[in-house]
């Protein structure tokens, strides 16, 4: 029989963050152990189903019988099978381990010698007798640490389970998992539908579960019919929804049958930092704020409700209420900070703990004045605003409003500096100096905030680097290689030297209480962060050539790339490579001559047209380089082509003569600085 399998788990609600990664990992190991016993074929794509109560996969064409399995085994040598015409004691080992004589046994050639065999044909397993176990399996491999206990069993799931459902084509699967036997019988929407839902067969099971048990089965199918309800109410209210993508997904996860309902709350809470108001409506409540066409929060709210009903205000009235409570906690929260300013927190800070080899965060913001007014200086910005908004900028981490909501943190630093009157690009920069958050995220806006935001990230990375907390695998407690990123991708576009940011940093600490070489060290694993974020842009070579250099200067590297990426399409640049790095190894050997060249000792005309070629084209290429026209550059220095072969063609380097040798390796000094200045163009050889 060729039948679609559907498996289904009946569960009391699971985790909603959690539901998407178990359901993928359920259907997943189902899927990849069928295939591997061949009961489905290859190319088949399953089928995953999650909601709240239940975990399920439906695969296409399953075989009722697994196909006939050739088994073949191999023994001993012939050669040494036999000794004075009897089997040695491997030969009857391996005859007695299949269960036959050794006159049964065959022989074969495995590719090195001939060997003993025993071939067979094994029955094909029913379905019936494994996927239990495959189930079970699936169970075990969840991404679920935390499970528990019900009732009297010993069985243990993320959640209590209830049923099990097993149907291939329309017959069940006769099995147990969990302690429960399998069925055809599940249970529909915990409220609308109360009676047992009996499915005749695989293939029905979104229809039937949609149609009777009143749930959307599909995580996806249900997912995207909550964004096209949630999209079209907020459309006709004129407004747009403020949502990320994750607070779908858990909305997703927690209801079976989705049903949009609007409501409001009074416009006296707009009073508040519409960001406040958002965050509760989406953490606390999972609610869908509303914005009109100027981005401003709305006083109207959407929500998705698990629960249909032909009048929904009991429903709206109920949300609410909870609302008006966390709305109202926030308007509190908001009017006491504002009864003390920003500057007045700052004493607090010296009892918050940042980490205890590095001191308190009033230590830290200490630290972050001098290297923010330092920074600002060196980009031309108000050095003295700087330091004011690195003063200010983590004394909202002690306001009750961040102590209730610490995502705010920032954003109400920003808002009480506009209460207290203090200078615009001085708020803007205590919002900004937490950007970017991730990749993602935008860059702070303005030198002054950028110099705020530098030195926030610089101090991290220098400060728990060097008190010996080093990222380890999937270990980043302190986020540093976020830390590093949001380094990188400000000086990008910021014309600073990084080595010069990270001691500037260093020096801010006070002496002896970092490791000497964490400047190198964070140095090191930058370089490899940028590595990593070029990645996508451009050739694992490309990026090794301009990377080897070390560039400090970050904002040049996008250019330099592009330059040897252009490099590297010429026809002459595979030589070029070539011989860079044969130059690149002789200077190793000769442990990096680099003297000056006297004109009298070289005696081949091509050594000599090699030097005629650098002379005369050195002050171009040098202009080039100086004026930051790299492509300009890199292809100025493809005309060496010629006399670089001609010279690898006809001068031994190596001579016997030492004062010749030095002078020929001088000269392939010169042209490696020449050509090396913004890469190592030996890196882009094959």
């Amino acid at each position: 029989m060729n039948a679609t399998l559907l498996i289904e788990l009946l569960t009391e609600e699971l985790p909603p963050k959690a539901l998407p990664r178990l359901a993928a990992s359920f259907a997943e190991t189902i899927d990849e152990e069928l295939k591997k016993m061949q009961f489905v074929a290859a190319d088949a794509t399953p089928t995953v189903f999650a909601s709240p109560r239940r975990l399920a996969v439906s695969l296409p064409q399953v075989l009722s019988v697994q196909p006939e399995q050739h088994i073949v085994r191999k023994g001993p040598a012939v050669a040494a099978g036999m000794k004075g015409g009897e089997p040695t004691p491997a030969l009857l080992g391996f005859a007695r381990s299949c269960g036959v004589e050794v006159s049964a046994l065959t022989t074969m050639h495995d590719g090195k010698q001939d060997v003993y065999a025993w071939s067979t044909v094994k029955a094909g397993q029913s379905l019936a007798e494994v996927l239990s176990a495959i189930v079970v399996g699936a169970l075990k491999k969840l991404p679920a640490p935390k499970l528990m206990r019900w009732g009297d069993s010993e069985h243990q799931f993320v959640r209590p389970v209830h049923g099990l459902v097993m149907l291939h084509g329309d017959q069940v699967v006769a099995g147990e998992v969990l302690g429960l036997a399998s069925g055809r019988e599940t249970l529909g929407h915990r409220f609308l539908c109360p009676a047992p839902v009996s499915l005749p067969d695989a293939d029905s099971y979104a229809r039937v579960m949609f149609e009777r048990g009143r749930v959307v089965a599909s995580f996806a199918a249900r997912r995207e019919l909550i964004h096209h309800r949630l999209v079209d109410a907020a459309a006709r209210q004129g407004a747009t929804i403020a949502a990320d993508e994750a607070l779908f997904d858990e909305v997703t996860g927690l209801v079976e049958w989705p049903v949009v309902l609007e409501a409001g709350f009074d416009t006296d809470f707009l009073k508040v930092p519409q960001e406040c108001l958002i965050l509760t409506m989406q953490q606390n409540q999972k609610y869908f704020p509303l914005l009109d066409g100027a981005g401003k929060l709305k006083n109207r709210f959407l929500l998705v409700s698990n629960l249909e009903t032909s009048d929904p205000s009991a429903i709206v009235g109920g949300n609410e209420r909870v609302l008006r409570a966390r709305l109202s906690d926030a308007k509190f929260f908001f009017e006491q900070d504002q009864k003390v300013r920003l500057e007045s927190r700052l004493s607090r800070l010296a009892d918050v703990v940042y980490h205890n080899k590095i001191g308190s965060q009033w230590q830290r913001v200490e630290r972050l004045q001098v290297i923010a007014g330092a920074i600002a200086g060196r980009l031309g910005a108000d050095a003295a605003q700087a330091e004011r908004a690195a003063r200010l900028a983590k004394a909202d981490l002690v306001s009750d409003m961040v102590g209730e909501f610490p995502e705010l943190q920032g954003i109400m630093g920003m808002y009480y500096a506009q209460i207290d009157g203090e200078q615009p690009e001085v708020a803007a920069a205590i919002e900004g100096h937490y950007h970017p958050r991730n990749a993602a995220d935008t860059l702070p806006q303005g030198a002054v905030a950028t110099s705020v935001a530098l030195a926030d990230k610089l101090e991290t990375l220098i400060g728990i680097w060097g008190i010996g907390l080093v990222p380890s695998g999937d270990k980043d407690p302190f986020a540093l290689r976020r830390a590093a990123l949001g380094v990188l991708r400000m000086l990008l576009a910021a014309p600073l030297d990084l080595r010069d940011l990270l001691r500037l940093a260093a020096d801010a600490f006070p002496p002896g209480l970092l490791s000497d070489a964490v400047v190198e060290e964070v140095f090191g694993f930058c370089q490899e962060r940028l590595k990593n974020y070029l990645a996508g842009d451009y050739q694992v070579d490309e990026i090794d050539a301009v990377l080897a250099l070390s560039p400090a200067a970050v904002h040049e590297v996008p250019a330099v790339l592009a330059a040897v990426a252009a490099f590297k399409r010429l026809p002459e640049a595979a030589t070029l490579a070539a011989a860079n790095k044969r130059v690149k190894n002789l200077l190793k050997k000769a442990n990096g001559e680099d003297g000056a060249i006297d004109k009298a000792l070289l005696q081949h005309d091509a050594e000599k047209a090699l030097l005629d070629a650098l002379e005369a084209l050195a002050p171009t290429v040098e202009a080039q380089f100086a004026a930051h026209d790299f492509a300009a550059a890199l292809a100025a220095l493809s005309s060496l082509k010629a006399p670089v072969d001609a010279f690898f063609d006809g001068v031994m380097v190596m001579d016997e003569d030492m004062a010749v040798r030095k002078n020929r390796l001088a000269l392939l000094a010169r042209l490696a600085a020449l050509f090396n200045r913004v890469a190592d163009i030996s890196l882009l050889a094959e």
